[in-house]
């Protein structure tokens, strides 16, 4: 059964939903046991600290963003260098906040999944 909050937070957004819920699929298979908190703006992803975001943050102007997407958005100690990501801004010395705007279950791929790995293996490590 769906979490209701994560069912709010998508109502009226069915294409996004079905999108959160494969990623969110992935991301759990991925990586087992995580905490996922659903706020008012987005939905975290966490182990000892936040790692990764679903939102609807526009990080495209709007002539270039699809009809239906969401925002994953995640922290490394790097600038990631790939034409996918739409932004990356660094708000802290080596800590790097990507944002990839994904309109298509095939855009939560190897590579996204990968990054997600990698933030999480980050956030592990940083004190507490």
């Amino acid at each position: 059964m769906q979490n209701p909050d994560v069912l709010f937070f998508f109502e009226g957004k069915p294409e996004e939903l079905a999108l959160y819920e494969e990623f969110e699929k992935k991301v759990l298979e991925e990586l087992g046991q995580i905490k996922i908190k659903v706020s008012k703006t987005q939905i975290s992803f966490a182990n000892r600290h936040n790692f990764a975001f679903v939102s609807f943050l526009p990080v495209r102007k709007a002539k270039d963003r699809p009809a239906h997407y969401l925002t994953v958005s995640f922290g490394l100690e790097y600038q990631e260098p790939s034409q996918r990501i739409d932004a990356a801004v660094e708000p802290y010395p080596n800590r790097w906040t990507h944002h990839v705007m994904i309109a298509g279950t095939e855009e939560i791929d190897e590579e996204l999944l990968f990054w997600i790995r990698k933030a999480a293996a980050f956030s592990e490590r940083k004190r507490k």
